[in-house]
């Protein structure tokens, strides 16, 4: 089974200059990035079975990634 990558980048392409601006100058940006990709990373090895865990455990997860997606969305789209 071929595992779907979430890095913020690649899920936001039009935003790969803001995003690296704020994660320059935004400590609150950058700590809320550094933590979307480590959920990131713990939801793939979850995926790959590589670290197993009960489903409900996975998707509290995924739910928490959307989350922080949807904030650092929040604000890049308040910068643009």
């Amino acid at each position: 089974m071929s595992i779907e990558h979430h890095d913020l980048v690649h899920e936001l392409p039009e935003f790969r200059e803001q995003i690296h601006a704020l994660k320059m100058k935004d400590a609150h940006f950058s700590r809320l990035f550094d933590e979307y990709h480590d959920v990131t990373k713990q939801v793939e090895r979850m995926e790959k079975e590589a670290e197993p865990v009960t489903t409900h455990t996975e998707e509290e997860l995924k739910i928490k990634r959307l989350h922080l997606k949807d904030q650092l969305y929040a604000m890049l789209t308040a910068t643009a």
